[in-house]
């Protein structure tokens, strides 16, 4: 019962995320408007896209450290999950836009920093596709792995800070004001972080079960 209590807690968030995002009241705010219920989904995918990162970097770290296949293991499925959780997070961030902005995509500085990101991300699967021995797959992967994270912060944080943008927190457009979270909002989107983040670490978590099963069907 012990190994189950996160995962009764992650159904019971993403439950209340569900329910309270789409049908509680929200503050009118001019130009938002209802879109601001995308607040509790679009966010958290980042959130949940960058722990599953960081996951992914610390074991890639720890298999050149020891060498071990099963780091290499997380490494691979942390980043699997991540990755689709960005995406999502690009998905529901272009609808937003779409809303709020007048467009899906208008070559945004944030907007062209986070693909760049994902494609760093897809090109380390890529990365791992060429290579058939294990070993020297896993060994290289690892080093782009701990590069792909370390540039993850300066594309998404740094770089559309330096420039104008329109997305909130970027270009002097401050992030997470009085203005769009306010006090009610902040009783769902804290909840809903600490949800779809548990919900990322579960489907690595089962992905990562399969590989294993799958090694050692390979190795026997």
């Amino acid at each position: 019962m012990k190994t189950y209590w996160w995962k009764a807690l992650c159904i019971v968030l993403l439950l209340y995320t569900l329910i309270a995002g789409l049908l509680m009241p929200v503050p009118a705010k001019d130009i938002l408007n209802e879109t601001i219920r995308n607040l509790h989904f679009h966010v958290p995918m980042w959130f949940t896209m960058i722990v599953l990162f960081g996951i992914s970097c610390v074991s890639s770290i720890q298999y050149l450290r020891k060498g071990s296949l099963e780091r290499d293991i997380v490494a691979a499925e942390a980043a699997n999950v991540g990755l689709l959780f960005g995406i999502m997070g690009l998905i529901t961030g272009a609808i937003w836009a779409n809303y709020t902005w007048g467009a899906p995509w208008s070559d945004d500085i944030k907007q062209l920093c986070t693909a760049i990101a994902l494609l760093m991300y897809f090109a380390y699967f890529v990365l791992r596709s060429s290579f058939t021995d294990i070993d020297k797959r896993a060994r290289v992967s690892a080093v782009y792995n701990v590069f792909a994270f370390a540039m993850l912060f300066p594309l998404i944080f740094i770089i559309p800070r330096m420039t104008d943008s329109l997305h909130p927190g970027n270009g002097g457009n401050p992030a997470f004001s009085q203005y769009d979270l306010d006090n009610e909002l902040r009783k769902v989107f804290y909840p809903a972080v600490v949800g779809w983040i548990l919900l990322g670490i579960w489907i690595a978590q089962i992905r990562i079960r399969m590989r294993r099963l799958k090694l050692k069907s390979f190795l026997s």
